[in-house]
């Protein structure tokens, strides 16, 4: 009878262990989501609409366009905060180049006493949504560039970029402002971080078209 009572323990767990095994047999095996097929490639009457949005001049092209002409400007620069800024007066030409795509900017002027010279594009990119601007002058041997959009008067457009102060190789922010005061008058202020990270005013200019 011992024997026969301990020959039945295995086989009771087989009999339990059944129903579970069999249970995990009816259960469905997991679904394998097929693979995602990679996006189709453009045609290439897709690619050429999207070219040819992305190169034809809109709205914010014709308003840059606006500013093309003479003008005479009147600058303040502070090299210090805390001190008056210096005064100078100098005069620029604003024109469209590449089919109306770019305003082109050519300054002369003075800085420091010395005569100083810059010339300066100024864009919209129709992908990005955004207004770019590049700068480059005898003051220094960099290329400075910024991007922008215009806030919801539609007369300023804000910029933000940086450059590396050459006293000390630190990157500097900038922040500019673009201020179309009327279709005669143009203000340029543009903000630099300090050594605290506080911005500062750094420039002013003030343009004012020949007439």
């Amino acid at each position: 009878m011992k024997r026969a009572r301990w020959m039945t323990l295995p086989a009771l767990a087989l009999v339990l262990a059944l129903p579970a095994a069999a249970q995990e047999a009816k259960a469905p095996a997991k679904e394998t989501k097929p693979a995602s097929k990679p996006a189709a490639a453009p045609g290439q009457e897709e690619m050429m609409k999207a070219w040819a949005a992305y190169m034809t001049p809109g709205e914010p092209h014709a308003r840059l366009a606006k500013l093309a002409g003479s003008w005479i400007v009147k600058t303040k620069s502070w090299m210090d905060p805390a001190q008056p800024p210096e005064e100078t007066t100098g005069t620029c030409e604003f024109r469209m180049v590449l089919g109306g795509r770019y305003l082109e900017q050519k300054f002369e002027g003075s800085m420091m006493g010395q005569p100083f010279s810059g010339i300066g594009f100024t864009g919209y990119d129709n992908s990005k949504k955004k207004y770019e601007a590049y700068w480059i002058d005898s003051a220094g041997t960099g290329m400075l560039v910024l991007a922008g959009t215009r806030d919801v008067s539609g007369k300023k457009t804000v910029y933000t970029g940086s450059m590396v102060d050459p006293t000390n190789g630190k990157k500097v922010a900038l922040r500019t402002v673009d201020t179309e005061v009327d279709d005669d008058a143009l203000l340029f202020e543009m903000w630099m971080s300090g050594p605290d990270g506080k911005m500062a005013k750094s420039m002013e200019m003030t343009y004012t078209r020949k007439k």
